[in-house]
């Protein structure tokens, strides 16, 4: 054998160990690969950049508990609905149920897009210790739950909610919330609209602001984004809406947002989707605190 002969077969030989080596050093990598645990899945609260319309679950929250004047303790809860426009009703029972309280102890029916703060509370007694309420509801297929104790950092009070979660004790604030009288609310025929009237006084705190006058883009020139509405202006002073808080189907109201007080007055119309009972929440707001009075409307079948 030549020179030239032993230096390829060598060379070949150099290839062919490299290759085999490198073939095993995939391999590992593959099987290291199969064997790695898989990624923890998403807590439940967690929030993802994607919006999704439809098809997620409510998840009820714990927002604390108050202290009563005559000893007993009130869990305050709220909820998560996390689709953007999917609504949902879920009456009491086996999807939406709260322990210890009971299947049925007030809690909500008809779950609104989105965050919505401090909508039910439980009333547990004086002895209540270290026992827990716990909340669940099951909507498109998963279950979420919510524990409710006396925890000492978790203690509220009921200036936290009227503010919607601020935590300045107010102690130096004249500021008082809103009084609300609902009219009566007569019977009412699904599809057909219902008159709701609501009624408010305030202390005038804190003083209205004065609405942001209009921008002016002078003519012939590009000008820069304006980040306002071009619709209506927005409300100030002493306002009043509406939510659903329970209920068969889809309540329809003709305001969809905050209603300006005007003669100590709010009106507007609602309309029911479908016979049954329903439970609504007039809340009337300073921009500071505001007062939640809860309605019950009947609501009957057209006639045949």
């Amino acid at each position: 054998m030549n020179i030239a002969s032993a230096s390829r077969e060598r060379g070949g030989t150099r290839q062919l160990l490299c290759g085999a080596l490198l073939l095993a050093a995939w391999a590992g990598v593959a099987h290291v690969q199969a064997q790695a645990p898989a990624s923890p899945p998403k807590a439940p609260t967690e929030l993802s950049n994607i919006r999704f319309n439809s098809g997620q679950s409510v998840v009820p929250y714990f927002e604390g508990w108050i202290r009563k004047p005559d000893g007993t303790f009130d869990l305050v809860f709220g909820y998560f609905n996390r689709n953007w426009q999917q609504e949902l009703a879920i009456p009491a029972g086996p999807d939406n149920t709260v322990e210890l309280g009971g299947p049925d102890s007030g809690q909500p029916t008809y779950f609104l897009p989105r965050r919505q703060r401090f909508v039910f509370r439980v009333n547990v007694p004086k002895d209540f210790g270290k026992k827990e309420v716990v909340w669940s509801i099951t909507a498109n297929g998963r279950t979420e739950h919510a524990f409710g104790n006396l925890l000492r950092e978790q203690e509220i009070t009921e200036r936290v909610v009227m503010t919607n979660g601020g935590y300045d004790p107010g102690l130096t604030d004249p500021n008082k919330p809103p009084s609300v009288t609902v009219a009566p609310i007569p019977d009412a025929v699904a599809g057909a609209p219902v008159t709701l009237t609501v009624s408010a006084t305030d202390d005038g705190l804190p003083k209205p602001r004065a609405a942001p006058a209009a921008r002016q883009t002078p003519s012939g020139t590009f000008g820069g984004q304006i980040n306002s509405s071009t619709g209506a202006p927005r409300p100030t002073g002493l306002t009043v809406s509406w939510i659903q808080y329970g209920g068969p189907a889809k309540v329809t109201f003709e305001a969809t947002g905050a209603m300006q007080v005007v003669d100590g007055k709010a009106v507007t119309t609602a309309r029911f989707e479908r016979a049954g009972t329903y439970q609504l929440v007039a809340s009337a707001s300073d921009r500071a605190m505001t007062t939640r009075v809860p309605v019950t409307v009947t609501v009957h079948a057209p006639a045949k």
